[in-house]
């Protein structure tokens, strides 16, 4: 046998090894193709079977149920009426059982009722003042410090008849820095002051410009104190007076912008015109006892 037939056996067996490789590969996955198509019909079989009988089962209920409701027999082999287990308890596990299934609801009825009573019992026992002034700026030795109260009340008539002089200043500190105000309230509580008729009395300085217009919310007072070197308009300035002495404070605490207004009557969110003219009239006459004991 020569060289070139020596290479072609060679090349034939090559061949021949790799096309039965391949064919035995081939074959091997066509068994396991069957195999699986075998798996999947048994199994979709069995799955129909299952629903077969489950359909059937319910269609027999459904008739033996007809039937019992038709009264053509009054008992089924089939279908069990399930008779819950009557389960006694004491009264103290049925108080236990619903404070325990109505915990949320109760927790929260308790937290309303607590307010509410809380807002009752305020609003009784909260005394009545015979008058209201508004201290509206950022003074702490104002606010806080002072005994404005007490200085008033020395000209405040017994105005609600229960025997006592009670004068509430509220304070409210606007600083004009929009954070701080709202970190204060201070927008909530002006809102709720200067729309209702309760105080007319306004001690504040500079910065209450920016709340509110002074020559539509204040009465010029400057005819009603005529040469009154304290008076400036709808003002009368605090700062050249006693008045530091007088509330117990230094007078470094009030400086030159500080000073006393009234409010005029007119119409508000919170109440009408009739009402808080009835409020100006009763606290004008401490108006003019306070502007003639400072200007002495």
């Amino acid at each position: 046998m020569n060289k070139n037939e020596q290479q072609d056996d060679k090349l034939h067996i090559s061949k021949s090894v790799f096309q039965t490789s391949r064919e035995m590969q081939e074959k091997a996955e066509e068994q396991a193709r069957k195999r699986n198509e075998e798996i999947q019909r048994k199994y979709a079989e069995k799955q129909k079977k299952a629903r077969e009988a489950r359909d059937k089962r319910l269609e027999e209920e459904r008739l033996e149920l007809l039937r019992l409701k038709t009264g053509v027999i009054t008992e089924s082999e089939t279908i069990h009426e399930e008779v819950p287990e009557e389960i006694h308890q004491t009264f103290w596990q049925k108080v236990g059982s619903f404070f325990y299934l109505n915990k949320w609801w109760l927790g929260m009825g308790a937290v309303f009722t607590a307010i509410a009573v809380f807002l009752v019992v305020s609003l009784a026992t909260k005394p009545r003042p015979d008058m209201v002034v508004l201290l509206i700026g950022n003074n702490q030795a104002l606010g806080e410090e002072s005994h404005i109260d007490k200085y008033f009340e020395s000209f405040t008539p017994d105005n609600n008849h229960n025997g006592k002089k009670l004068v509430s200043v509220y304070y409210i500190p606007y600083t004009g820095n929009e954070r701080a105000d709202f970190a204060n309230s201070v927008p909530t509580k002006l809102s709720a002051e200067l729309q209702s008729a309760e105080s007319v009395i306004v001690i504040g300085n500079e910065l209450i410009g920016e709340v509110v217009t002074p020559e539509d919310t204040f009465t010029d007072i400057s005819s009603r104190y005529h040469n009154n070197e304290h008076v400036k308009k709808y003002k009368f300035m605090l700062s050249d007076t006693d008045f530091a002495e007088k509330i117990g404070v230094s007078p470094e605490s009030v400086t030159s912008d500080w000073f006393m207004a009234i409010r005029k009557p007119q119409a508000l969110i919170y109440s009408d015109e009739e009402d808080m003219k009835k409020t100006f009239d009763k606290d004008i006459e401490v108006f003019d006892a306070v502007v003639n004991d400072l200007s002495q």
